[in-house]
């Protein structure tokens, strides 16, 4: 058949015909296009994920970037497949009218087999009775095709009964009867793993008790919002020796990162801001083989005094950014010895980065809002530092000697000339200079700034902290404000116990679960065991036993 406008069928059915085979083409192209554009962005993932493996984060944007790429790639591979439906559909609907038209079908990337430990159900299809050729019923058996689908079973609710027999004794009458079981609070009514998915919904998925509560009622079983808070506190209380074992755990720590985040909290008729302060313990970037670790403490307010009284036991080296209320920590003259200022280049940078941003301004621009005036010093800043930041990658889990080496090779040329520039272009800028103001931030500590060159044990980033404290920033939408200033202290036990198994890739909801079954009965000098680096799942106990 002839396509084009002059030489249309005059058929009606022809015509009707021509606009399918017609639509049914324009659907497998727009679906191909769909496919290509889908690849494209699951390319373009993991091209990012992979330069993240390799060299680390390149910026502080690279986080934000890999979330936008997986948005856009859930986007367009869930638009992909729509066209793919709809191209069928339509290809078909054009066989029906007599008109042939190539259907498409994507390329989709082999799946990997399941885990092996998952369990497998096998479902018989009955098997045909007699031959589909002849109709013969002599038929033998092969063989057999295994197809295998992934399920998942809801969540399920039952009730166990403890029956505890009773028994008197023919002889003195007295009655015997073994001991009620263990209950993590007492006269509790929850088990260890309800428990447990009550405080990492609550703590870990940022689902707050209420939203819990009306999910349970939905699914048959009401329980009160007081009745879960109450189940939170004790299961808190339960846990604190763990906390305060991990608490000494960090704090004893060569090094620590620390940072602070606002929280809201719930005052008379509004909210009030207070902080979570975290404090972690990571030797990864140096080669130790200490476990990570993360504790986190509630404040009502920024004063100085709480990071004091934080690490008032503490000495050692501590990376952080330039809050003043961190300042009385570098005395020489404190009891508990002296901590080591080693500041964080990463905001150092950041203004800098702000003021020669050239991706944000050609956004901007297509945006038609008036683009921000690029400072050439601000650019050559963000350059000379990410020279420092190329360094850091090649030594990165080396050990501190290694990396001592490498920076006085490297690093301290590159240093020393910056210092230079930077003392060069301060001189000519006015006080109030954006440029001149950046300056004055690293020029004033350089040498907290600098110490990374005597000491390999020093990150040039403060990067840590901050991953610990991103759970919360991302939470703060969900649960909205804390709801006094003791629930600020209780989050932030239980925000210390779950960050610091993620930490350490451990399942935060099976550790806790195991802990809350355990922790009554386990001796009190061996607390260290149950810690989320120590901990072995029963299933493994078990395995290891056999």
């Amino acid at each position: 058949m002839e396509n084009g406008p002059g030489k249309l069928p005059e058929d009606i059915e022809a015509l009707q015909a021509t606009l399918l085979a017609t639509r049914a083409e324009l659907a497998v192209v727009r679906a191909r296009q769909s496919d290509d554009q889908a690849l494209i962005a699951h390319l373009k993932l993991q091209i990012e994920k992979l330069n993240r493996d390799r060299y680390g984060p390149r910026s502080e944007r690279s986080i934000r970037l890999l979330d936008q790429l997986e948005l856009t790639l859930e986007e367009l591979e869930a638009k992909a497949t729509e066209d793919e439906l709809a191209a069928e559909l339509a290809a078909a609907k054009a066989k029906s009218a007599t008109t042939p038209v190539a259907s498409f079908s994507r390329q989709r990337p082999s799946r990997k087999p399941f885990p092996e430990h998952l369990p497998r159900e096998r479902v018989i299809v009955p098997g045909p009775v007699s031959c589909a050729c002849c109709g013969g019923a002599r038929l033998s058996k092969l063989g057999e095709d295994v197809t295998e689908t992934l399920e998942v079973i809801p969540k399920s609710w039952k009730v166990i009964q403890h029956v505890r027999e009773k028994f008197s004794c023919r002889d003195c009458e007295k009655i015997s009867q073994a001991p009620a079981p263990f209950h993590v609070i007492a006269r509790g009514w929850a088990g260890p793993s309800l428990l447990a998915m009550v405080l990492f919904e609550k703590f870990g998925q940022h689902q707050p008790l209420n939203r819990q509560a009306e999910r349970y009622a939905k699914e048959g079983v009401p329980i009160s919002l007081s009745t879960l808070a109450d189940q939170v506190g004790g299961c808190t209380a339960v846990l604190t020796p763990l906390f305060q074992r991990l608490e000494a755990y960090v704090l004893s720590a060569e090094r620590l990162h620390g940072d602070d985040t606002t929280v809201p909290v719930l005052a008379k008729g509004k909210t009030s801001t207070g902080r979570i302060w975290v404090y972690v313990r990571d030797d990864k970037p140096f080669g130790g083989p200490a476990p990570l670790g993360a504790v986190f403490y509630y404040s009502r307010d920024r004063a100085g005094e709480h990071p004091q009284a934080h690490l008032a036991g503490y000495s050692g080296l501590f990376q952080a950014d330039a809050y003043g209320g961190y300042g009385k920590l570098y005395n020489a003259g404190r009891n508990a010895g002296p901590i080591l200022e080693a500041a964080c280049w990463v905001h150092a940078r950041r203004p800098f980065f702000v003021m020669a941003d050239l991706a944000e301004n050609a956004r901007r621009k297509v945006q038609g809002k008036k683009p921000v005036v690029i400072s050439p010093l601000a650019l050559e800043a963000v350059r000379r530092i990410d020279a420092l930041f190329e360094i850091e990658r090649g030594v990165n889990g080396e050990t501190p000697e290694r990396r001592k080496a490498v920076r006085q090779e490297l690093s301290a040329p590159l240093v020393a000339d910056l210092e230079i520039w930077m003392r060069e272009q301060r001189a000519k800028l006015s006080r109030g200079n954006d440029v001149a103001k950046a300056m004055d931030y690293m020029l004033k500590r350089w040498s907290a700034f600098t110490r990374f060159l005597d000491d390999g044990r020093i990150c040039l980033s403060n990067n840590a902290a901050e991953r610990a404290l991103r759970g919360i920033a991302l939470g703060r939408k969900s649960w909205l404000f804390c709801g006094s200033d003791r629930g600020g202290d209780r989050a932030a036990v239980m925000y210390s116990l779950i960050v610091t198994a993620k930490m350490n890739d451990v399942d935060p909801q099976a550790w806790l679960a195991d802990m809350l079954a355990r922790i009554a009965e386990h001796p009190a000098q061996k607390l260290d065991e149950l810690l989320p680096w120590n901990w072995r799942k029963p299933a493994d106990l078990k395995r290891a036993a056999a």
